[in-house]
């Protein structure tokens, strides 16, 4: 999957962006919007927590840094056992899931309250008044969406496309 980023300048032609999505097999929850705090969106797909926020990078990147300190941690374990306990390779695959885990759930929450790194150049844009609009779209289909948004709203900016997304948010 790619993402493909618009800056849209209003709300109808959101709606008409998102209305020829839906006519070309574009699902609706692949579509999200952003618009500035008092813009009402109406029916538009608003973007959610996993678009608008670092929480799908800050998981990723505590998932790796926790797995790595408990991987290293069960190593040292297995090394030097404490107290003359008897430990295999079980306890460092523990401590290395568990480190994940860990890692993952607390730079989540903090993830979770910061702003999507990938959409900060986007803000001032926002803040002017205009939308942006991401697509998740398989490979194969991005100049295709790309054509379409652009050959039927001239005054919609492509921004470009994200070479991978996450497959779960």
């Amino acid at each position: 999957m790619r993402r493909i980023y618009f800056l849209v300048p209003t709300v109808a032609t959101a709606r008409a962006i998102v209305d020829e999505l839906l006519l070309k097999r574009i699902e609706e929850h692949r579509i999200h919007v952003i618009a500035r705090k008092d813009t009402p969106l109406e029916n538009l797909p608003a973007a959610r927590l996993a678009q608008s926020s670092d929480i799908v990078t800050a998981l990723q990147r505590g998932a790796a840094a926790g797995g790595l300190t408990g991987l290293l941690a069960g190593l040292a374990a297995v090394a030097f056992p404490p107290a003359g306990l008897v430990l295999g390779g079980g306890a460092a695959l523990g401590m290395t899931l568990f480190g994940a885990g860990f890692g993952a759930w607390m730079s989540g929450m903090v993830g979770v309250g910061m702003p999507n790194s990938h959409i900060e150049q986007y803000q001032a844009a926002i803040e002017s008044g205009e939308l942006l609009m991401m697509i998740d779209v398989p490979r194969d289909r991005v100049e295709a969406i790309e054509s379409l948004v652009t050959g039927h709203h001239p005054e919609v900016e492509l921004e470009g496309v994200d070479p991978n997304i996450p497959i779960f948010p």
